[in-house]
């Protein structure tokens, strides 16, 4: 389940109002609730002063704090397996690198921790800064409870921010939804496919990945 975080507001940390995405927008419209939307920096201000739980591991999305879902043993072993094969095809490649579970920052309002990316150039490239939207050639979610945030929300987020190229495998029903073609209101392109098919990254054409190999057998 995905939880938003209520967290009050800081004296030391300077508010700025806007409407990040335009489903924030409509869901204030249609009640009498408004949302603070939170920057990346007054979100990083928050884990620096303490006030989120370093235990607990929350993402941005759009101004709102995310509350991240517990991870279970297929999402686990999915993620290790796709970490493994992508590492494997990627080979002595020196100018790319596979990020697992960490920042991404997309614009001022959001910084999610997609489950793996492919990022541009080599890890110490981003020793002052996480990777931008413009570094990504592939971002990848592993959904078993998360199907719907991650074709919906995170679909359209990652497309407003021109990310080329997004796949959300879904572990439950073995398939993998490939989404291309990103315009500001989501991406032109979408195809689900079976484990039996295999896939090329856009900006790897020569890599095959097999669904099989990476979608483990679950009771």
């Amino acid at each position: 389940m995905t939880v938003l975080k209520t967290l009050p507001d800081l004296s030391s940390v300077t508010s700025t109002l806007a409407e990040p995405l335009d489903m924030n927008k409509a869901i204030e419209s249609s009640s009498s609730i408004h949302f603070k939307y939170w920057t990346v920096q007054e979100y990083h201000q928050m884990s620096d002063l303490g006030i989120l739980d370093p235990h607990e591991r929350t993402e941005l999305i759009a101004g709102q704090i995310v509350i991240m879902t517990a991870k279970g043993t297929p999402h686990v072993l999915t993620l290790r397996l796709l970490a493994t094969a992508i590492e494997n095809a990627l080979g002595d490649r020196s100018a790319v690198f596979v990020s697992t579970q960490d920042p991404i920052r997309l614009d001022n309002f959001s910084e999610p921790e997609p489950d793996l990316a492919l990022v541009k150039g080599t890890i110490l490239d981003y020793a002052q800064a996480h990777p931008g939207a413009e570094d990504i050639y592939l971002v990848i979610e592993v959904a078993d409870s998360t199907l719907k945030q991650d074709c919906e929300i995170k679909a359209k987020l990652y497309a407003r921010s021109s990310i080329v190229e997004y796949w959300v495998i879904d572990i439950k029903n073995r398939q993998v939804h490939i989404f291309r073609d990103p315009t500001p209101t989501g991406y032109s392109s979408q195809l689900i496919l079976t484990e039996t098919h295999s896939v090329s990254p856009l900006a790897f054409p020569e890599m095959i990945l097999s669904f099989a190999s990476i979608l483990p057998q679950v009771p």
